[in-house]
């Protein structure tokens, strides 16, 4: 019989330690003075006393490692629970949101989606503020955590091509998986700080560079205004830029760099692919946008950067309402957003390395067609890539795609439009925030949708962040026989 108290218990704990950082937001409601304090008190005693007695009463089970079900369900558990508590300073707080809007919040926050049911942001208690902005950067982190360590073990997506080099650092291999996750953490603070003093320096006050610095840098993109990143214009924007790039790009490659590997990030074909992509779609989104709204270069430029960079990546930051802009324009970023950034980095989506296996798998089918007595091997950064992974590959873009058009299909039955339906499931499903027309695109929010279509893109939300298969495979019946 399956065993639980392991699961149990690191749910537990982790519950516990969400309720810890409500002391932050809680400080600061304290020295804002609006007298919204008893929210984050009363939501982190709830939280804490919560999570810990989850831990204690499964303490008894505790053992040195879990087995490969308690390994799938500690992954979809804590993604599942951390949303029910995280949801309480919604419901208690100023928004007083009912719970299907608190939970579909506290899930993009932790998942960092950035898909947004609330108004009226310009207004709101910074601690709440801060909340969602501490949410998506633990989301960030954690899912850094999930894609290195656990998502190769499973053997999802593809993810097992990083198995081994995910704790390779120049020929010596890293002694526990808690020394990468470790330095990882460590890099990702810096990275945060590093965020937050180029925020000051282009002239944010020192709350709102901290919370876009924590959601810049978890590719997250909750702002604090209901404009989001139009609230700011000029330096900011390629502020942010910088460090979206540097956030989807994969954190162990700046563990290797900081252990003396110069040419880590360089010789990643992901890294190179990533960056190429991005450059030739700020040119051409630069071009046609000149093209359709003409303007300055260097704002087209500038809109065009910030904007496709937050996109591709999954942040969902918007700076310019591009619903405006054409549908060429329209349709390149409904696209965009299904590419994702790097494996092993906050971004979400499909991700490079997969876009990349498929076209290696491709070509070496057409060159067995063309010679059938030929052995043709996909390779990937130079080293030939294994039928399992391949298998995993394919496996996952069958089920993202089936996944997107059952959500879409859904959403409509529940009286969406189709722009709305189809846009909404990509949006959730691959993380980005944003869909696309008035009522969900750049300019507007998840709000008014009814709460099945809420309920349906939450649960979307939390399939995509995990790369689908670790959530699927505990929906079947040979799971729970094993």
């Amino acid at each position: 019989m399956l065993d639980l108290r392991p699961v149990g218990y690191v749910i537990g704990l982790l519950v516990a330690v969400l309720g810890a950082f409500m002391v932050l937001p809680m400080l600061v409601d304290l020295a804002e003075g609006r007298g919204h304090t008893h929210v984050f008190v009363e939501a982190g005693i709830i939280t804490t006393l919560g999570g810990g007695l989850i831990a204690l009463a499964c303490s008894n089970g505790v053992r040195e490692g879990l087995n490969i079900q308690q390994t799938f369900l500690l992954t979809t558990g804590v993604w599942l629970m951390l949303p029910l508590f995280g949801a309480l300073p919604f419901m208690l707080g100023a928004t007083g949101s009912n719970f299907t809007d608190a939970f579909f919040e506290a899930m993009s926050g932790l998942t960092t989606t950035g898909a947004t049911v609330l108004s009226g942001l310009d207004d709101m208690p910074k601690g709440l503020l801060l909340w969602r902005g501490i949410m998506q950067w633990l989301g960030g982190i954690g899912i850094i955590v999930v894609a290195m360590v656990f998502l190769p073990e499973l053997r999802v997506g593809g993810m097992q091509i990083f198995k081994s080099e995910g704790f390779d650092t120049m020929g010596k291999i890293l002694p526990r998986a808690g020394q990468i996750a470790t330095q990882i953490s460590v890099i990702y603070v810096w990275l945060t700080m590093a965020c937050v003093l180029s925020y000051l320096a282009v002239g944010m006050d020192t709350f709102d560079a901290t919370v876009h610095a924590l959601t810049t840098v978890s590719t997250g993109g909750f702002s604090n205004y209901d404009a989001s990143f139009g609230a700011f214009s000029g330096p900011a924007e390629y502020v942010a830029t910088i460090f979206i790039i540097l956030a989807a790009l994969p954190f162990v490659r700046y563990v290797q760099l900081i252990n003396g590997n110069p040419m880590a990030l360089h010789r990643d074909s992901q890294v190179r692919t990533f960056l190429a992509m991005v450059l030739l779609l700020v040119v051409v989104c630069t071009f046609a946008l000149h093209q359709t709204a003409p303007r300055h270069w260097e704002v087209s430029l500038r809109e065009s950067l910030f904007n496709i960079t937050s996109i591709i990546s999954g942040t969902g930051y918007a700076s310019a309402n591009y619903m405006q802009w054409g549908p060429f324009l329209i349709g390149l970023f409904f696209f965009i957003g299904l590419i994702g950034g790097c494996a092993g980095s906050t971004s979400c989506s499909i991700k490079v390395f997969r876009y990349q296996l498929l076209i290696a798998s491709i070509r070496a089918q057409l060159l067995r067609i063309r010679s059938p007595h030929g052995i043709f091997t996909p390779r990937y950064d130079g080293r030939p890539v294994g039928q399992d992974v391949l298998s995993s590959v394919m496996s996952f873009f069958m089920f993202f795609v089936v996944t997107m058009g059952l959500v879409a299909v859904a959403l409509n039955l529940t009286g969406l439009d189709f722009i709305t339906s189809v846009s909404g499931a990509a949006a959730a499903l691959a993380n980005i925030g944003p869909g696309l027309g008035d009522i969900i695109g750049p300019a507007g929010n998840y709000g008014s949708l009814n709460d099945t279509a809420k309920w349906i893109l939450s649960i979307a939300m939390l399939i995509g962040r995990l790369e689908l298969m670790a959530v699927y495979v505990i929906l079947t019946v040979s799971f729970w026989r094993a």
